[in-house]
């Protein structure tokens, strides 16, 4: 009986634990993440390449507006000034012929009975009622013109200097969240092995060092590309100008200021900087474009292969223009 009782306790204690191990198997099973495939890091790594390029030209673009607000600033305060110094060089004239008309006045006229301000009301008055002459109402809507003048300028300069203040705002914060979009891919990378990186990356900024063009292009291009090679190595950097460190617009219009063609700074303005041509129609030189905005652009440099500058974790570099690519292409023009 005592030893029925023992294997009936036993067999109950194993069966509590069978369940409690199973218990916990099942809520480990349901609680469980699954890893990523190679597919979906290579998907959100192409995802993040697009959003840092679309960051990055809003960025370009807004510090373009608001170098030009800047400009117009300059360019209203200098207006504002001469204007300031016309008034003043008017002024004595105008108190002359204030106090002309207020000590001339007729103290019966309609303008001396409503004129309770002094000189420059006298002149008001008087003009209004019509005793001035020809010359002195001249001088009168002249000086007026030229207040008006002043305070349309004082409040466009006032304008335009916020909104110069909004586009460095804007600007400021597309960088920041184009750093935060690299900074998201490194992390990403991070995890991985390099076999995996490798395959995550795939067609993605996986390029091959170099120093010099060796293809057959002449003339404008062969200049273009010759500057273009030599930058190859040279560090990315959001906004960035040279003379070694670029972004992506930056460095093909410098490639092409070098044969002496002037190019606009964005991509946005650049894709309409020349002739359009097709993908398959594509010649060494020929600036290509990717995304929607076009938010990206590289020189074509011939073999299906072009050289750009694309982000702070990458140096500039020749790549393959491989299915991401043509999978992502805007258009391609010819300077």
């Amino acid at each position: 009986m005592g030893e029925r009782h023992e294997r009936g306790s036993f067999r109950r204690h194993l069966a509590t634990v069978g369940f409690v191990a199973a218990g916990a198997l099942i809520l480990s099973t349901g609680t469980a993440v699954a890893e990523p495939t190679a597919d979906e890091v290579r998907d959100k790594i192409e995802k993040l390449e697009e959003e840092h390029a679309k960051l990055a030209e809003k960025y370009n673009q807004a510090q373009e507006d608001h170098e030009a607000a800047k400009e117009k600033l300059e360019d209203l305060r200098e207006d504002k000034a001469e204007t300031e110094e016309r008034i003043d060089s008017m002024r004595d004239d105008i108190v002359e012929l204030a106090n002309a008309a207020y000590t001339n006045a007729d103290y019966s006229s309609p303008a001396y009975l409503l004129s309770t301000g002094g000189p420059e009301d006298a002149l008001r008055q008087a003009a209004d009622l019509g005793y001035l002459s020809e010359r002195q109402q001249e001088t009168l809507d002249e000086y007026l013109d030229e207040q008006d003048e002043l305070a349309d300028l004082t409040a466009e300069a006032a304008d335009v200097e916020e909104k110069a203040q909004d586009k460095l705002d804007e600007a400021e914060e597309a960088k920041t969240e184009a750093e935060e979009k690299i900074q998201e891919q490194e992390d990403i990378l991070s995890d991985l092995t390099a076999d995996e990186a490798a395959a995550a990356t795939s067609g993605v900024n996986n390029g091959t060092g170099g120093t010099s063009y060796t293809g057959n292009a002449s003339g404008d291009a062969a200049v273009a590309l010759d500057f273009i090679y030599a930058q190859i190595g040279d560090s990315y950097s959001l906004g960035a100008n040279g003379p070694d460190v670029w972004d992506c617009s930056s460095l093909v219009q410098a490639a092409w200021a070098e044969a002496g063609v002037s190019l606009p700074r964005t991509t946005y303005d650049q894709v309409n900087a020349g002739t359009p041509v097709s993908w398959d129609a594509m010649q060494p030189g020929d600036l290509i474009f990717f995304y929607g905005g076009p938010d990206h652009v590289g020189m074509y440099v011939g073999n299906g292969r072009m050289v750009h500058a694309s982000t702070s974790s990458k140096p500039v570099m020749e790549v393959e223009l491989s299915g991401y690519y043509q999978s992502n292409f805007h258009s391609a023009v010819r300077p």
